[in-house]
């Protein structure tokens, strides 16, 4: 009975660590006062503000266009990749292209950055392009690191996939490309969505990378909560906090729903 309380205790006390400070940060984005501390009443006034302050606005536009060009890019590219290492098992170079795959999952942010942004230098004086640093580096440095979250999770659902549907498909005389396109993305859409909505999360999240690669005007939204909290927390970044949870919500019952209808029943 003793341990039995003792691990429930524990387990309250982590779960409360973990989302006690995203709970008061949601009921703080309906603080009457600018305090973010101190309770004053109720209000949704803040909101209101969020809706006109077109620095945030602008910076989440870039960011939300950003992360979906990343993701839809990782998912080709990783998707692309994951095939590769699972319907080849042998050919000339697996190891190293395997390697390269996945070094972004522990590369640190600070040299991924660094090296794209020395990497984007070169390429402008050599050949003019890109001109400046902007939408276009931001989104190719987060595909760049986007793509290998995005092979692992393809790649482990193709491992478990059975051959021998494909293998019929094609005995009836269907080409590969109609089996891969009416067999295999259709069982692998789960991994898929997963993929993209990692990917997606992960750009809009970015802040190190994007920080070596953007140039003025490209100011992603990462940057400015960091700028601006650096001057004090505001209660808009606690109203801005609590949509984007809402968005990540609706997003993790959404792949729920289409991971659960997969299952067998």
């Amino acid at each position: 009975m003793r341990s039995r309380l003792l691990l429930y205790s524990l387990l309250a006390f982590g779960y409360a660590f973990l989302y006690l400070p995203v709970v008061l940060l949601i009921v703080y984005s309906f603080n009457e006062s600018r305090l973010v501390t101190v309770w004053s009443g109720f209000s949704t006034k803040w909101y209101t503000a969020l809706l006109h302050n077109e620095k945030l606005l602008d910076a989440a536009w870039l960011s939300v266009r950003i992360a979906a060009t990343n993701a839809t890019g990782a998912v080709i590219l990783g998707t692309l990749a994951a095939s590769a290492l699972v319907r080849y098992r042998r050919f000339h170079g697996r190891t190293g292209f395997n390697l390269l795959l996945t070094a972004p999952l522990v590369m640190p942010d600070v040299i991924i950055g660094l090296s794209l942004l020395l990497l984007f230098v070169s390429l402008e004086q050599l050949t003019g392009w890109p001109p400046g640093r902007g939408f276009a580096t931001i989104t190719i440095a987060h595909i760049t690191f986007s793509l290998a979250y995005v092979a692992v999770v393809v790649k482990s659902r193709l491992s478990q996939l059975d051959p021998s549907l494909e293998e019929a498909a094609l005995d009836l005389g269907a080409s590969p490309l109609t089996v891969y396109r009416r067999i295999t993305l259709p069982l692998i859409a789960p991994a898929l969505l997963t993929g993209w909505l990692l990917a997606f999360t992960l750009s809009l999240d970015d802040l190190v990378v994007a920080s070596f690669v953007s140039g003025p005007g490209s100011t992603t939204l990462p940057m400015v909560v960091y700028s601006s909290v650096r001057l004090g927390v505001s209660p808009q970044i606690n109203a801005l906090a609590t949509l984007i949870l809402l968005f990540v919500g609706v997003a993790v019952l959404i792949v729920g729903w289409a991971m659960g209808r997969q299952r067998p029943r």
